[in-house]
């Protein structure tokens, strides 16, 4: 294949403590680029100006203490309101988007890597070819999340009802990891690989 532009754009999602990180690695040491959605959301909430005006007038009061977006206070108060969760999300995605299509056009890879939580949900998935969408166990994504993020269960279970339901992901996806503690995702991983390689040089 000729290098240039990548051919095509790969979206990874799953539930919270599904495993998208473990999985994204895996794809980056066999040489695919990853953009992943959520850091990039944080870096633009505390670095774009504009961003953070709107997202101060949603709030209706200053959620940059020195400065630094609060994230725990804005996460009070988008978890329980829909509406201000909708308006932040017009807000930061868009910019997300028209950064992950600048970073995908200088990339050199066959195809490239979009990981996101909320990929169907944000509207995101129409800027993808391919989904695959990474599963787990419910209790092993609960131990993930409060270990990792210091959460108790019902947060962690809040924020899961707050996402679309594994069903509801894998109606929409090409491929499914499933990524509990007993599977091996390496192999999955690889087939994955095979497969959008030879449908490129097909």
């Amino acid at each position: 294949m000729v290098q240039g532009k990548p051919e095509m754009k790969l979206g990874i999602t799953g539930g919270i403590g599904s495993g998208k990180t473990s999985v994204c690695r895996v794809f980056n040491v066999l040489g695919i680029p990853v953009f992943s959605a959520d850091p990039e959301a944080q870096k633009i909430m505390n670095e774009n100006k504009a961003i953070k005006k709107g997202i101060n007038e949603i709030a209706g009061k200053n959620i940059y203490p020195h400065g630094k977006l609060d994230r725990m206070e804005l996460a009070s108060l988008i978890f329980n309101d829909a509406e201000r969760l909708k308006k932040v999300n017009a807000l930061v995605h868009p910019v997300v988007f028209g950064n992950f299509i600048k970073w995908a056009e200088k990339q050199t890879a066959p195809y490239v890597i979009m990981e996101a939580a909320i990929l169907f949900e944000s509207g995101a998935s129409k800027l993808v070819d391919r989904v695959a969408t990474i599963v787990a166990p419910l209790e092993e994504r609960i131990s993930r999340v409060t270990f990792r993020n210091m959460l108790t269960r019902e947060q962690v279970m809040d924020r899961i009802r707050n996402q679309m339901t594994d069903e509801e992901r894998i109606k929409r996806s090409d491929y499914i990891i499933n990524n509990s503690e007993n599977e091996m995702i390496i192999p999955v991983i690889i087939k994955i690989n095979e497969d959008i390689l030879t449908h490129l040089n097909a």
